[in-house]
């Protein structure tokens, strides 16, 4: 075995990894949200609501702004390399299309979260020597939240191309023959089903309750689409 395929196994190592670690950060997200009731439409809706939730309870602000989301995101790039990684012989211009698609999600998704902002926002705003200064916070605010409040058309773009990328690379999967049929097919339709749901939740919030119908097999499905390439990438490593 050559030095470059050492280096691939423990990519495929890492990934998996990293992978279990984002399944538990999801786990974390589906307990905090049942605990915290997940309706979209009871969150704050402006900037001061926001900020006093802030000085109330810190953690529940960032996590209402996706900064747990955030990290998991980020966790798992190496999952998704890993996965390119595995078909870089065989459907490698498909494969880095899917890639780069998916770390091109990620950044939008990363870079419109304004959680750690409207923290610093929220002090700014409690710690304000005046009512004029406190406008002016509170007008900053409204501008983060028009770019990165869960469900706004700001984060759309980021939510939307990452299970779209993802429902991509399954079909990478699916060509590749190298995981399982029913790992691409699982991931294929979960993922395409949380795209669904997020084209519903953004555009169409009257439907909230069918779109969760949509997002409460989409989540199992994906989960067990990465449960599924995570043992392989085990056994490859």
């Amino acid at each position: 075995m050559d030095d470059s395929e050492k280096h691939w196994k423990t990519i495929y190592k890492i990934g998996a990894v990293t992978t279990i670690i984002v399944l538990c950060g999801i786990i974390l997200d589906m307990v905090v949200g049942s605990v915290t009731g997940a309706d979209i439409a009871a969150l704050p809706h402006t900037a001061i609501e926001r900020f006093i939730q802030f000085k109330d309870y810190p953690l529940l602000g960032l996590y209402n702004l996706d900064l747990l989301n955030t990290i998991i995101q980020i966790i798992f790039i190496p999952s998704i390399f890993a996965i390119y990684g595995v078909h870089r012989n065989n459907l490698n211009p498909s494969a880095l299309l899917t890639l780069i698609l998916f770390l091109f999600g990620t950044t939008i998704f990363v870079t419109s979260n304004t959680a750690l902002t409207m923290l610093d926002l929220s002090h700014k705003y409690f710690n304000a020597a005046s009512d004029e200064q406190r406008l002016l916070i509170a007008a900053a605010g409204e501008s983060m939240l028009a770019k990165g409040a869960h469900g706004s058309l700001g984060v759309f773009m980021g939510f939307v191309l990452i299970p779209l990328s993802n429902a991509l690379m399954s079909g990478v999967m699916w060509s590749g023959k190298i995981f399982s049929r029913a790992t691409a097919y699982v991931g294929l339709i979960g993922n395409s089903l949380m795209v669904l749901y997020v084209v519903l939740v953004t555009f169409i919030p009257a439907v909230e309750a069918m779109a969760i119908a949509f997002a409460m097999p989409a989540g199992l499905l994906v989960m067990v689409w990465m449960i599924l390439f995570t043992i392989k990438l085990f056994k490859m490593s």
